[in-house]
């Protein structure tokens, strides 16, 4: 299933969601499925590692551990 970016019309609510190709989306905030699907950025190459090592970090800060890899935790 891919992970796409939406915008409400209704309450311009930004969101992401998870669909399958027979599903027909709504908003989770108004519920209305009047939504724009948009182009979803990217991780710039070479970053990727940067980027979850810093979430990592803050995870470990507060306390979290869902953002550790296996082996981390």
């Amino acid at each position: 299933m891919p992970l796409y970016d939406y915008r409400c019309d209704a309450c311009d609510k930004q969101f992401e969601l998870l669909v399958r190709s027979a599903d027909v989306p709504t908003c989770p905030a108004c519920g209305t499925p009047d939504i724009k699907r948009l182009i979803s950025s990217i991780a710039p190459a070479g970053k990727a590692k940067a980027v979850a090592g810093s979430m990592r970090a803050a995870a470990a800060r507060e306390g979290h551990l869902s953002n550790f890899s296996r082996s981390g935790r």
